[in-house]
């Protein structure tokens, strides 16, 4: 219940109606370890048993986004947008070119470089986001390791 309450704020603070189908993608999202596409997201809420469309989804999405309520990313390599709940703590990505594995990445090695860049370049920099690629353990990204 407490986290159906903080989904209730989150969406009133931004002027949202709080509706059954924003509540479960919030939830559903939360729950993921990984961004997620809007048809994994989809998916995931019929195996629940919710009953909504695709289309509900996406326009859900983004109006969520818009309202700096959920991340956007777009993974350049395959052209798919992946989606997660903005945490209090941003997240880096490292994604697996072969199996298409997301690593979420905590730490970010950025806040110090970000107040030299804003320095040199008089820049007021508000954000920023890092996907690194390459191959996860088991395909092959661990010394030694020739994947599969």
């Amino acid at each position: 219940m407490e986290d159906k309450n903080r989904y209730r704020r989150m969406l009133k603070k931004e002027n949202l109606r709080n509706t059954s189908h924003r509540q479960s993608i919030l939830e559903a999202l939360e729950a993921s370890e990984e961004p997620v596409s809007a048809e994994t997201l989809y998916l995931t809420l019929r195996e629940k048993g919710i009953s909504i469309s695709i289309s509900t989804v996406y326009r859900a999405l983004d109006v969520l986004v818009e309202k700096d309520i959920v991340a956007k990313t777009d993974f350049t390599d395959n052209n798919k947008s992946l989606f997660e709940i903005k945490r209090e703590e941003h997240r880096h990505h490292l994604v697996c070119v072969k199996c298409r594995k997301i690593i979420p990445v905590k730490e970010c090695p950025f806040y110090e470089y970000a107040g030299e860049l804003e320095e040199r370049f008089g820049f007021s920099i508000t954000g920023h986001k890092l996907e690194m690629y390459g191959y996860c353990q088991k395909c092959g990204g661990s010394p030694g390791k020739t994947g599969d």
